[in-house]
């Protein structure tokens, strides 16, 4: 089916929360692609600061030089023949932000409540006309609590693991399928028990488990629910 989204006076957004590793990144870009709408990966906000942190030399318990980094990200997210293109400060990083070691550090980063605040209007700012499809941890609970349809997708910490493992080897960089479900894991805690903005389901949010689902079929479901929710038209 072709789907276009609707005029409205005030631009729609699709909030997708869920752990990594659950699809989110590659079936937000494709819904909005389908849809013509923006796309904000909320997630690679965090692996950016984390990054230019890293080369700056700056600690990752230094909140305020932190909150500092993420306020003032030099930051470009572009579209290349159908590929997700991240610039920071003139360089494309889209590879080097999706190592372990950058997910681990943004990770610990995101847990700082003064890089979050840095980064709130920012993510905010993103949602134009048409609409906006939001990728992240707290889309739904923090940055877009009056989205009209909020999505928590998720999958087993193995499958996660494996996909993810899948998606190292083919950019090229080596990886070991224990070690990553070992800091999957870890980080799956550290998320869901932090203090500042926890990784949980909205209440208005609806659950899907993608383990057994392949990455059309999750596009196909969360298409129809926008259209059952008025966001979009079947043409």
């Amino acid at each position: 089916m072709t789907v276009q989204s609707l005029t409205t006076s005030a631009a729609p957004v699709l909030a997708i929360d869920g752990p990594g590793g659950a699809g989110k990144g590659t079936i937000s870009r494709l819904i909005a692609e389908r849809l013509g709408w923006h796309l904000l990966d909320s997630g690679s906000l965090y692996r950016l600061t984390a990054l230019a942190a890293l080369r700056k030399g700056v600690a990752l318990d230094d909140e305020p030089s932190l909150a500092g980094i993420a306020a003032q990200l030099d930051v470009v997210f572009r579209v290349d023949q159908g590929h997700a293109v991240i610039e920071l400060e003139g360089e494309v990083v889209t590879n080097d932000i999706r190592t372990e070691q950058i997910g681990d550090c943004a990770s610990r980063v995101a847990a700082l409540g003064e890089v979050r605040s840095a980064l709130l209007q920012r993510q905010r700012d993103f949602c134009q006309p048409p609409g906006l499809v939001a990728d992240g941890r707290d889309m739904g609970t923090v940055v877009f609590k009056d989205a009209p349809l909020k999505i928590f997708l998720t999958a087993s910490a193995e499958e996660r693991a494996r996909r993810r493992h899948i998606q190292l080897r083919e950019a090229g960089l080596d990886a070991s399928l224990p070690s990553l479900l070992k800091e999957i894991q870890a980080r799956d805690a550290r998320d869901t028990q932090r203090s500042v903005a926890p990784l949980v389901p909205a209440d208005d949010a609806i659950e899907l488990d993608t383990t057994n689902l392949s990455i059309p079929e999750v596009v196909e479901q969360l298409t129809r629910l926008l259209v059952q929710k008025g966001l979009a038209n079947v043409t």
